[in-house]
């Protein structure tokens, strides 16, 4: 199994992984959505990844994806919980079904959470699902808060 950064090449790699993942956890869009959501994704993807404030890792095996995880950087002013008001949002964790139960979603996450430290980050938040948690937790992640919550604009 190979893991690596992902990289400009691998844009529209990206947006097929983040469609699979946002539709396995049950997602549906119309075909008029999603063509915007693939516009911004693309633009995203290219804009972000120089910047470097977006890193994706994958686990690869014969050239076909079987785990990937996104970790978006960004800066805050600092307090108690991010000192270098560096912050990571680590999203996008997906392993297909046939990988799963192989550690690759750890080895992923290790690489994002390498990469962070040497970026400075001095938090990585998520969002974890029931399926993840344990994973999460293993890897040193802890819970915050009982309830997230989120004004749509």
């Amino acid at each position: 199994m190979k893991i690596r950064k992902a990289n400009l090449n691998d844009v529209n790699l990206l947006i097929v992984l983040r469609l699979d993942f946002l539709r396995m956890n049950g997602a549906n869009f119309t075909v008029e959505e999603q063509i915007a959501i693939v516009a911004q994704m693309r633009n995203y993807f290219q804009k972000h990844i120089p910047l470097g404030d977006f890193i994706a890792c994958l686990a690869e095996e014969n050239g076909q994806v079987a785990s990937a995880a996104y970790v978006v950087i960004e800066e805050r002013p600092a307090n108690g919980s991010f000192i270098t008001g560096i912050v990571g949002n680590l999203i996008n964790v997906l392993t297909y079904p046939e990988y799963r139960h192989a550690g690759l979603a750890t080895r992923v996450i290790g690489v994002l959470i390498e990469e962070c430290r040497q970026l400075g980050v001095s938090a990585i938040d998520l969002d974890a699902t029931e399926m993840g948690r344990g994973v999460y937790e293993r890897l040193g992640f802890k819970v915050m808060r009982d309830v997230a919550m989120r004004l749509k604009l």
